[in-house]
């Protein structure tokens, strides 16, 4: 799929703050398999994460991306500023995580579907907090996902398996980073699995990654592919 998919537009409320997820639905008369909230990357949604939302979709999934600002946001510049506004408070930043789920289980359709969630990049972060918050989903999955948290998960909080795909040169996890989680998770009590691919850096989902000219991030077709099909291995096992 090259093209941006069309997606529906879907209102919610973060308190005062007013957010807009974006839903695929999985072909006409096919239940779904599961509900799956798609956290996006720090831009917000951003074409490479509409057409994961509706890969999704197509392997029959109901999949809604989360809205994280409630804004437009033109560039990735121009996001850090409001994402480290978000990220500054952990009851706000888990509050508007929290937010973009209740809507996908809001959704016609979702009601009594097993409950996931996936990320990429600050979205990937946002999987594992709401997964270290003790939210009742069954799997979440980060790819190239930030690992650290202001409140790390504490002993038998976590109810999600979760699976980590993770670039081994990625400067924004570096492996101490990789370390602390491990030890996080072991700590926690948690069902884990996390997948490293060596040589390969932050953003390796997205083809537009490249064309940003930022050293840490650059695309990996291989470890896009080896990453959405581990991917589709751990939901068919967990959300069967």
């Amino acid at each position: 799929m090259t093209d941006t998919p069309v997606l529906e537009p879907i209102p919610y409320r973060d308190g005062v703050t007013g957010l807009t997820g974006w839903l695929a639905r999985p072909p006409a008369r096919s239940r779904p398999r599961a509900a799956v909230l798609v956290l996006p990357t720090i831009a917000n949604i951003t074409p490479a994460v509409a057409r994961k939302a509706a890969a999704l979709a197509e392997a029959g999934y109901l999949a809604l991306i989360a809205d994280f600002y409630g804004q437009d946001v033109p560039s990735f510049a121009a996001a850090r500023p409001l994402a480290e506004a978000l990220r500054t408070d952990a009851d706000a930043y888990r509050a508007r995580i929290a937010a973009g789920l209740a809507a996908l289980v809001a959704v016609p359709g979702a009601a009594g579907l097993p409950l996931a969630a996936i990320g990429f990049c600050m979205g990937g972060q946002a999987a594992l907090e709401l997964a270290r918050s003790g939210a009742d989903i069954r799997a979440v999955v980060s790819f190239h996902g930030l690992l650290d948290t202001a409140r790390p998960a504490m002993p038998g909080t976590i109810k999600a398996r979760i699976l980590v795909c993770h670039g081994d040169a990625d400067p924004m996890a570096p492996r101490a980073a990789v370390l602390t989680f491990w030890q996080e998770m072991d700590t926690a009590g948690a069902d884990w699995h996390f997948h490293s691919y060596a040589g390969v850096r932050h953003g390796f989902t997205d083809p537009a990654s490249d064309a940003r000219g930022v050293e840490a991030v650059r695309y990996n077709p291989s470890a896009d592919r080896q990453s959405w099909a581990a991917m589709r291995s751990f939901f068919d096992e967990v959300l069967a």
